[in-house]
């Protein structure tokens, strides 16, 4: 619970290696985001359906269950349209598999947690 009074970004990390989910919710919580997180594009859904708070989607791209990082991304925005999206990939390139938004960020792994921080920064207070 913020002490100033002011509303935290709510973030909702995708991960299903659970050491770096931890480490991302961590570092996000460090910087002041309230967090959320899943395992599964499949267990992520329900949240981003039900829950309208949240600020910002962090998801790998490649998760196991029927719902892989752009799927999710996809479904996400048919509830939250304007959502920012931060893609964690192992690829080399995904600059063709982007939706040309600029609320959309493609992070290459290995990344470091300052990355993904200043990012989600950026995206949360651009309005």
């Amino acid at each position: 619970m913020s002490t100033t009074g002011e509303l935290q970004p709510r973030v909702l990390v995708v991960e299903d290696e659970f050491l770096i989910r931890l480490t991302l919710v961590e570092a996000l919580s460090d910087e002041g985001f309230l967090v959320l997180e899943a395992e599964t594009g499949d267990a992520a859904l329900p949240i981003l359906q039900s829950d309208t708070t949240i600020s910002l989607l962090l998801t790998d791209i490649q998760l196991p269950g029927t719902l892989n990082g752009h799927a999710l991304a996809s479904k996400a925005r048919e509830n939250l349209p304007y959502l920012p999206i931060i893609f964690m990939t192992g690829r080399p390139s995904t600059d063709d598999e982007a939706d040309g938004s600029d609320r959309d960020v493609f992070i290459s792994k290995p990344y470091t947690l300052a990355n993904i921080c200043q990012a989600a920064k950026r995206l949360t207070t651009a309005e």
